[in-house]
This record gives structure tokens, C-alpha cells and sequence, in this order.
């Protein structure tokens, strides 16, 4: 796991670095990202040696894939490539350009969750495992539903065309929508199944979120047709959270990474906080309650930052009791997953 800010620095010059870079901006080193260490290496030499291993560059460098493959193995692409189901056909180069785009948030989304230590299982390795269909509906001219289904999640490409995007938040009320959003929505319909392994667990997901067996097709419709009931925004964390209990829980989830990812950032940026604390690394021993202190104080700053350049807030969103109680569960039973891998690993 991430556990210090050397993660995020660059391996010669120790300038910080994005997790999306190629090379360090300071001393133009060529970097890479090796997912078990969560750490970039220098590749400036090729292979290059990491707990005993040799790994080379991912194949798809040149699509600006940063992350690195086990040298020997029957296969030149990385982890993160692996994972992709279908793309664009390699003649649809408009496409094939907003694929990188992509690509670098769902890297952003998969480093988080092995930073948790969460079960990522290959679609080609069982049946419902985890894997994408990244396709666009602006090339194709077939419309694309952007979800999950069966460990498969699916994203339209056009979502990474501002104008796109901006309008279809616009007509749909959205306050943020983003493509990292729409990728950590959908993984948390992925793992509600994973982490809920016990009765006790599902009981206790159906008393906070409701019955996830209430008919989804109804639910989408009455939504659509009627929008949220009055009053949701005292107990969801979005109009889209009152749908249906599975939405609620995916967009809780999106919610808990949202926080986990710019904390973890603000930590490994040195960023120190009033009262004289700090956002932690790895919040796995602390309680919900230290999270959302620190969340609170960061996402201010956030909108604060925003709103000093004439933006609107990163976080146009207030968290409600029932929804702090939601992400304590989260916290729960996303930390206890964490704690097993850790002992068995």
C-alpha cells in the first residue's frame, strides 16, 4: 500500500509527480508506475529490477499507459490493459485518442483500489470478474449505456468530451459529473457482492440502503418519470441515490473514494490543516469520524481553491446524517477487506 509520500515522487530528482506522467517535469527522467509497490521506478535504463522481479514498460506506453508488466509473462500490456474487454476499432483514431484520456482515470481508479487492498479478478480469470468495455457512441453511431453488469463496466467515450458532458449535466440536474466519477460509481456495484460476504453484512447494507431485490426496472422508471421524492436530500447524497438501493449504494461508494483519493492526495502533498493536523495516507485504523473531520476541512479548502479561480465548487455537495452513516458502513466494510489482504499478503 501507499504509505509515504515517495509513492508520488520522482525516483531520482524526488520532485513530485502526477500518477498520470510519463517523465518528471524537473529532470525529464522517464517513469513508471509499478502497481504491487503503488511506487514509480525509473525506466530511463529499460527493464528495470523491483523486489526481485524484472519489469518492463506496459506495451500501450505509447497510448500514455505509465504502469509496468512483469518481464516473462505471455502478454505485453500491464495489469490495467489487461483488464480492458472491447475498445474502438483501430481505425477510429478520434476515439482511440479519447481512450487514453480514459484510460488515465481508470488507472487513477485501479491504483485506489489495490492502494485498499481490494480484490481486482480479471474477467477472462472467472466469470464475473472485473472488466471494461470502453466504447463510444459518438464514433459507433449505436448508443452506449453507461453500467455494470456482471463484473463488465461500461463507459460511453464521448464522456470525456467537455461540451458532452457539460450538457448532459445540465439536463440531468447533476451538480458534478465526471468521468472518474462515472468509473468509481460503477465499480462500487462491482464489489457491493465482494464486500457484502456475509448475511449479517447484507442485512445490515438492506436496513441502511433498503432491499436491493425491489424491482430495478420499476424504480428506473418511476425515477425518470417522476424524479426524486421531496425531501431526498436529507438522507442521499444525490437525486440519483434515491432510485433504487443499489444506486444508493454505488454512489456512496463513488462518494468514499472521492473522499479516500483527495485525502491520500493532500497527504502526499504535505498539505497540514487548522487545528495543526494533517490528512493521513492510509486511514484503514482510524475512525469514520477522523475521515469526515479531515474531509471536511480539505473539500472547504477545495472550494475555496475553486472558487478563487472563478470555478464552481470540486465538491458541490453536503453530507447529511444518514449519508454519514452510509459511509461509515463503507469505511467498515471496505477496511476490513483491507485488513485481511494485509494478513494474508
Amino acid at each position: 500500500m501507499i504509505r509515504d509520500v515517495q509513492s508520488i515522487q520522482c525516483p531520482r530528482c524526488a520532485s513530485l509527480v502526477m500518477l498520470e506522467s510519463l517523465s518528471c517535469d524537473a529532470c525529464a527522467t522517464p517513469i513508471a508506475f509499478h502497481d504491487e509497490r503503488q511506487a514509480f521506478v525509473d525506466v530511463s535504463g529499460g527493464a528495470v529490477l523491483v523486489g526481485g522481479k524484472l519489469w518492463r514498460e506496459c506495451g500501450n506506453r505509447s497510448w500514455r499507459c505509465n504502469w509496468l508488466v512483469e518481464d516473462g509473462i505471455a502478454t505485453s500490456s500491464c495489469l490495467s490493459c489487461r483488464l480492458v474487454r472491447k475498445r474502438p476499432e483501430s481505425d477510429d483514431t478520434l476515439a482511440l485518442e479519447k481512450l487514453a484520456e480514459a484510460n488515465a482515470d481508470r488507472r487513477r481508479l485501479l491504483a485506489q483500489c489495490l492502494h485498499l487492498r481490494l480484490p481486482i479478478e480479471s474477467y477472462a480469470e472467472r466469470d464475473g470478474g472485473l472488466g471494461f468495455d470502453l466504447l463510444s457512441s459518438r464514433s459507433s453511431g449505436q448508443r452506449v449505456s453507461i453500467g455494470h453488469a456482471n463484473g463488465i463496466i461500461t463507459i460511453d467515450l464521448a464522456e470525456t468530451l467537455d461540451a458532452h458532458r457539460e450538457a448532459l449535466r445540465v439536463r440531468l440536474g447533476e451538480p458534478y459529473r465526471t468521468l472518474l466519477g462515472h468509473f468509481r460509481h460503477e465499480i462500487g456495484h462491482y464489489y457491493q457482492s465482494i464486500l457484502l460476504d456475509d448475511e449479517t453484512l447484507l442485512d445490515e447494507c438492506r436496513e441502511l440502503f433498503g432491499d436491493e431485490r425491489a424491482s430495478y426496472r420499476e424504480a428506473l422508471e418511476r425515477h425518470y418519470r417522476l424524479g426524486a421524492p421531496e425531501g431526498w436530500s436529507a438522507s442521499y447524497i444525490s437525486e440519483y441515490a434515491t432510485m433504487h438501493p443499489w444506486e444508493d449504494f454505488a454512489e456512496t461508494f463513488a462518494h468514499y473514494l472521492h473522499i479516500l483519493g483527495s485525502l491520500w492526495t493532500a497527504a502526499a502533498s504535505n498539505v497540514v490543516l487548522q487545528p495543526a493536523t494533517s490528512p493521513l495516507i492510509d486511514y484503514t485504523e482510524e475512525p469514520i469520524e477522523r475521515v469526515l473531520a479531515d474531509w471536511h476541512e480539505v473539500s472547504l479548502l477545495l472550494n475555496r481553491f475553486s472558487r478563487a479561480m472563478g470555478q464552481n465548487d470540486l465538491y458541490p455537495f453536503v453530507l447529511n446524517a444518514p449519508t454519514e452513516v452510509k459511509l461509515g458502513f463503507m469505511h467498515r466494510i471496505v477496511t476490513r477487506i483491507t485488513r485481511r489482504s494485509a494478513t494474508t499478503s
